[in-house]
This record gives structure tokens, C-alpha cells and sequence, in this order.
């Protein structure tokens, strides 16, 4: 894996080719738009998606903490997708959480969770409303938010499409600017936007195992 080091707001931030960004000073793992449980919520409609996506996303979850020394997770908003979570889903996120009783979590409410509600009392998460200040930054959900820190947002899903000659690609990407950053969307199965940069930002693409600038 191939992470790239920036330094924002006078603090140095790694982007991870996991879509999730590592706050090393702070031991602290950012995660936007995990969305949790909303595979399950199409099946339920009947769209035929995929099933294992709780377990993918905890799966990496557990390798990121692994690999970088994290006390506290800051997740952007959209933890749950949706009010009618199913007992299979609560029960791993239960599971998961009984594994890691030290970690600190806080949820910067978003969209999805004023619908859906707040998680169970038993996952230990801490939830508040944006913008939740920590540093330099400010936690949120939504990117246009008004604050007199530097945010760190999510809810937008953005990705670069790649034209070539003959084929085209859409990968997974940060965008960096002066006053903002927009994370990816961490869950397995979530859509995308495709983001045109405004004056100021910069294009980090995640493919593969690495991230990497687009652009000067």
C-alpha cells in the first residue's frame, strides 16, 4: 500500500489507498459514509446486490487499525444507512465492537442518520452534530459548512473519471483544497460523484493500493 502524506492546516494527514484518512498525531482514523446496512436494504426492495458488505467493511476497519495505531475513529456522517437495520447486521456491528472496547468513536451525524436514527447505546459511539472541532479541524459531514476550522468532510462520495483515448475509468479520490477536504466514501457498496476541482482544490485518486495526485 502506497499512502501519500500532506500536511493540512499545519498538521500532517496521510491518505490511505482504503479511502480513510489517518491523523497520526492523534492517533485518529477518519472515516466518511460507511453507511452501514444499506445493501441490506436494497436486497430487502428487491434489487439484487451484494450480500458480505458488513463484513468487508469491518474486515478493512480491522486492517487499518492494524496497521496504523489508532485510538480514536472519527466517522463523517452516514454510519447506518437506514432506520430498519437488520439483527444480522446490529449483531456483527455488536461483535466488532466488543472487540475493540478501548477505541473512542465519534459520529459527526449526517443525512442518513437524522433518518435513520442514532446507533444503539451498546456500540460506545460518541455522536454529535457538525461541525465537531478537534485541533486545527473541523469533523462534518456536510463540506460547505461554516467554520473557523479546516474541514474534514464527507457525503459527497467523490471520484475523478479517467478519460483515455478509447477507455474511460472512474476511480475513488480526496479533494483537497484550501479550506476543505472531501474524503471518499468508505462503504463496500456506495455510489459515486464525479467531482470537477474548483480553483484551489487538488485531485488525490485512489487506484488500487495507492493514491496519487492528478494534476500539477
Amino acid at each position: 500500500m502506497m499512502v501519500l502524506e500532506l500536511e493540512v492546516a499545519g498538521e500532517m494527514l496521510m491518505l490511505l489507498p482504503q479511502k480513510a484518512m489517518y491523523w497520526p498525531s492523534n492517533s485518529t482514523l477518519i472515516i466518511a459514509d460507511i453507511h452501514f446496512g444499506k445493501a441490506a436494504t436494497f436486497r430487502r426492495l428487491g434489487v439484487p446486490v451484494p450480500h458480505g458488505t458488513t463484513a468487508q467493511n469491518l474486515e478493512l476497519l480491522d486492517e487499518l487499525i492494524m496497521s496504523y495505531p489508532t485510538q480514536h475513529i472519527i466517522f463523517l456522517g452516514d454510519f447506518l444507512h437506514a432506520p430498519d437495520i437488520s439483527a444480522a447486521t446490529l449483531q456483527s456491528l455488536l461483535n466488532w465492537r466488543t472487540s475493540h472496547p478501548a477505541l473512542e468513536m465519534t459520529l459527526v451525524r449526517g443525512n442518513h442518520d437524522l433518518r435513520a436514527g442514532d446507533p444503539p447505546q451498546e456500540l460506545g459511539i460518541h455522536i454529535v452534530n457538525e461541525p465537531f472541532r478537534s485541533g486545527p479541524y473541523a469533523f462534518c459531514h456536510y463540506p460547505d459548512v461554516e467554520s473557523d476550522g479546516y474541514v474534514l468532510a464527507g457525503h459527497v462520495h467523490p471520484s475523478f473519471h479517467l478519460h483515455g483515448k478509447r477507455d474511460s475509468l472512474r476511480l475513488p479520490c480526496f479533494v483537497v483544497g484550501e479550506r476543505r477536504t472531501i474524503l471518499p466514501a468508505f462503504g463496500a457498496f456506495t455510489g459515486t460523484y464525479s467531482m470537477v476541482p474548483q480553483v484551489g482544490e487538488q485531485i488525490f485518486i485512489i487506484a488500487d493500493d495507492r493514491v496519487m495526485k492528478i494534476g500539477n
